[in-house]
């Protein structure tokens, strides 16, 4: 593995994780839910009276980016998949995050904060998954 050092973005990535974090906090200290963002989604399906909290976290996961093309410009992203391949893998991420009781937003940064020994083992378990299944499309398969 090689470093593109000039495309090597530290303060942004600080800043993001910053973010993130603050945004973690704000929802805890503000209406004492976790920032699990399969959670706050399913919560919506079907709608329940808490669908207000919910509409407003995901909009402001949406408007984000349009608040960051403010500051610097946003990064060219590629995807080297197609449809099928990209269904799949949403269905896969979905059927994993209902079976690990959340996603990693939820695990891994509200979980592991708080000491969650179950959150850890989620967080490990959702980073060796993404190593094998990186490891077998690339040199398995040979996608």
């Amino acid at each position: 593995m090689t470093i593109d050092w000039a495309a090597f973005t530290p303060w942004t990535a600080i800043a993001g994780g910053a973010l993130i974090g603050a945004a973690a906090v704000l929802l805890m200290l503000g209406a004492g839910r976790i920032a699990g963002i399969s959670g706050i989604l399913g919560g919506l399906l079907p709608p329940d009276r808490h669908a207000g909290w919910r509409l407003v976290f995901l909009l402001g996961l949406c408007v984000s980016p349009w608040l960051y093309r403010l500051a610097a410009a946003l990064p060219v992203v590629t995807i080297d998949a197609g449809t099928g391949r990209l269904i799949a893998a949403g269905l896969l991420v979905g059927i994993g995050t209902r079976y690990a009781s959340g996603c990693t937003s939820g695990h891994g940064v509200c979980g592991l904060s708080r000491g969650s020994r179950r959150s850890l083992v989620a967080t490990a378990l959702f980073m060796a998954a993404g190593f094998v299944t990186v490891y077998a499309v690339r040199h398995v398969i040979g996608a």
